[in-house]
């Protein structure tokens, strides 16, 4: 989504979670063990324009060492050493650099960095701005990146909120978006917007037509009547399904050809009481977009599909983390089921998902309020063994933040796994300035070899 100019207010240093949460006799979060270090990736200034918020991350699955990261507005950051320690550089394209990050690895140890474009540089001045996705490429670690390829042009359109996929079988790249007739349009009638999709074959350096996939369009204003967060996911025979929130819902499509032909008609995979949109106290705005995994592990949970969002369904003062797996390709999903495990009437909100291929784990992390009476916020991580049947709550930030609503928080935040290296990236607010962090968490896997994900 696009990205709004605010200022940026000012407030102190807060202490641990779990300290407030003892203070206030509510359940205590696992502290974070030791290793589970918090890192700062990059600090904000408070003359920027824009902070670095709404971050992404990815793993190198040929080695996990490897990590690359970005942030908006044109930020990017890579790590050699398991993110322990960073250096970061300015993403540049002459089709413009302008938010959304989407950080990709594919099976090759390749890294792609996915964003909305500004072909002219001049941003809110030039009509030309988002008329198109662009996607650039790294063959050295994120190092270096070429100037990139893009898919969607369609001007005077716009196109918005994109997520890309690799497939660990043929290396094709796929990618999912919302495309406005025009952003912000009041008309209702006239103007439209809807869920497109796109591949590349040749490791992005070409993409096809974009084909629309969305049964049902939208508006343009940017709310719950417009289709928006497009995921797309891979099944292990090659499978291609996307998710997207639309009209309180959650619906669901696919395709078994590689993208070219697509079901008849959406599947409706879950209820979004009060929508994707809603209002967290503190946030400038907030979303439940969801996001879609498939299982490609050798465990018993392979070709599992799992949704995960948040919404309001408890009210607008207890927002939820959610999650639904579908056992039969996306045809059919379970009753939700809540995966923050507090005690109802607090907020938790901008969840993430991601599975280590190796075993199936599934790790989600997530803003969480659960120790508090006001806005103050940690970060929490939701461990399930068992496919989505029951989850493990941790809290991963050393110290809790608070943020309110004159600065731009981004739209989401991310994380990575393989090998049960976890890294999770979040945005944070100190002393008016906005910081993007990650936290050093390992778990123990057995390494199992999975030949679908092999070269």
């Amino acid at each position: 989504m696009r990205p709004y100019l605010f200022l940026l207010p000012f407030f102190g240093l807060l202490s641990a979670c779990t300290i407030a949460q003892k203070a206030q006799n509510t359940p205590v979060a696992a502290v974070p063990p030791q290793g589970w270090k918090n890192i700062k990736i990059a600090q904000g200034n408070p003359k920027d324009a824009y902070g670095p918020c709404e971050p992404s991350i990815a793993l190198s699955f040929k080695n996990p060492s490897k990590i690359v990261a970005g942030a908006i507005l044109d930020r990017y950051y890579w790590s050699a050493d398991t993110g322990k320690t960073w250096v970061s550089g300015t993403l540049k394209s002459t089709f413009g650099v302008f938010g959304d990050p989407v950080v990709l690895s594919d099976w090759r140890g390749n890294f792609y960095f996915a964003h909305l474009s500004d072909p002219s540089g001049k941003g809110w001045k030039d009509k030309q701005i988002l008329d198109r996705i662009v996607v650039q490429k790294s063959t050295d670690q994120g190092k270096s990146w070429n100037n990139g390829s893009y898919m969607g042009l369609a001007h005077p359109k716009d196109q918005d909120k994109h997520w890309l996929i690799a497939d660990p079988r043929n290396h094709n790249l796929y990618c999912s978006w919302t495309e406005f007739d025009e952003y912000d349009n009041k008309d209702t009638a006239k103007y439209k917007s809807r869920i497109l999709f796109s591949a590349s074959t040749d490791g992005g350096l070409n993409w096809s037509k974009a084909l629309r996939i969305s049964q049902f369009e939208g508006n343009c204003l940017d709310d719950d009547l417009t289709p928006e967060g497009a995921v797309p996911a891979v099944g292990p025979n090659g499978e291609v399904y996307v998710a997207w929130a639309w009209n309180n819902k959650i619906w669901f499509d696919k395709s078994l050809d590689g993208g070219k032909t697509w079901l008849e008609q959406d599947i409706v995979a879950a209820e979004q009481p009060g929508g994707w949109t809603f209002e967290i106290p503190g946030i400038g705005r907030a979303n439940g977009m969801p996001i879609l995994l498939c299982d490609h592990s050798p465990g018993p949970n392979r070709g599992t599909l799992y949704l995960n969002w948040a919404d309001q369904r408890n009210g607008e003062k207890d927002t939820d983390i959610w999650m639904a797996v579908s056992k039969d390709g996306g045809m059919s999903w379970s009753a939700p089921k809540r995966v923050n495990d507090d005690p109802a009437g607090k907020q938790q909100f901008f969840t993430w998902m991601a599975i280590d291929q190796i075993n199936g784990d599934l790790y989600t992390v997530f803003y969480d309020r659960r120790a508090y009476n006001d806005n103050r916020t940690d970060v929490y991580l939701a461990l399930s063994r068992d496919g989505g049947m029951s989850f493990e709550n941790h809290c991963i930030s050393e110290t809790p933040f608070q943020p309110r609503s004159g600065v731009f928080f981004g739209d989401y935040n991310h994380i990575a796994v393989h090998q049960g290296i976890v890294r999770p990236i979040w945005t944070r607010m100190d002393d008016g300035v906005l910081s993007v962090w990650t936290a050093l968490i390992n778990f123990p896997v057995k390494k199992i070899r999975v030949k679908d994900i092999q070269d």
